[in-house]
């Protein structure tokens, strides 16, 4: 299933998306670069609205030249959204927290970073990027995963902004299976971490899990296998930057992920990767529990 309509033809540079449900309705969250996160809404996720702004730069932000990678969660009756940014001045790639009373925003930023190369837990190598907060339905215990080349992850304070101090650990440290955007999610006693590998600008840009046992690992991602990958004789190329969604009360699951706009982003070289679009397409898994590879849909 293709979410019709969500594609862009010129720099605005829509993709790294993520879809929240409250009550009935369904959230699409995804990276516009410079100017901020859109969201759009469905009921039936097929048909979706118009893009509505949910969050800009304001007053209490640390500086920004551009940002993606939304990812909001319900806390406490109001909502959070966890994303990257790029600070003005030296370039650092740091992780920020805005909230806002509604899904729809406005969102307001904290004011400063959660995670970055001046704080305890970030990372001095590597990029400090995409990050998923994921609530563990066994322990109640939410864990924050990031990283660029690196997959790390630490559990974060009931206040869901702030870390809890010696939990801060690398799953993946630079290794050729594994490249950004860590997700993982629960089914079945399996804690499933997924990733995209290569680069968002590469055509070969895929996603990729492992399973465990744990939410904080250990994971061996020499063994992974792919969620979803390029099929060429379809001119379907670079799907990655995944997020995943189970319908609630069902084992009815799908990726939600972005790739080169459909069908002439193949021809922009590296450019492609700033002319993106979110695609859906179900998602089935085997009797043993591993994920059946996705087959793209146009």
């Amino acid at each position: 299933m293709n979410l019709k309509n969500i594609t862009v033809t010129d720099v605005t540079n829509i993709g790294d998306p993520f879809v929240l449900r409250v009550g009935n309705k369904y959230y699409l969250y995804a990276t516009c670069f410079k100017s901020g996160f859109d969201y759009r809404t469905s009921t039936d996720l097929v048909h979706w609205s118009a893009p509505e702004k949910a969050y800009t730069p304001g007053e209490r932000s640390f500086g920004y030249t551009d940002f993606w990678a939304p990812e909001v969660v319900e806390h406490n009756g109001r909502y959070l959204m966890h994303y990257t940014a790029r600070r003005k001045g030296d370039d650092t790639l740091l992780i920020g927290v805005a909230a806002a009373d509604r899904p729809e925003g406005p969102f307001r930023d904290s004011g400063k970073p959660l995670i970055s190369r001046e704080r305890p837990c970030g990372m001095k190598r590597g990029q400090n990027i995409d990050p998923d907060v994921f609530t563990d339905p066994v322990s109640g215990k939410t864990y924050l995963y990031w990283g660029n080349y690196y997959m790390a992850v630490c559990e974060l304070n009931d206040d869901m902004v702030s870390v809890k101090p010696n939990t801060t650990k690398i799953l993946i440290d630079n290794d050729r299976h594994y490249s950004e955007a860590p997700y993982v999610f629960y089914r079945d006693g399996y804690y499933y971490f997924t990733w995209s590998k290569n680069d968002t600008r590469s055509a070969d840009y895929e996603v990729r899990y492992v399973r465990s046992k744990s939410p904080v690992g250990p994971i061996d991602p020499s063994e992974s296998r792919v969620v979803v990958c390029k099929k060429p004789d379809q001119g379907i190329y670079a799907t990655g930057h995944q997020s995943f969604l189970q319908v609630p009360g069902t084992d009815e699951w799908y990726v939600v992920y972005h790739r080169f706009k459909f069908p002439d982003g193949i021809t922009m070289g590296s450019e492609a990767g700033y002319h993106r679009e979110v695609c859906m397409d179900r998602m089935y898994f085997n009797e043993d529990g591993t994920i059946k590879q996705v087959v793209p849909s146009l």
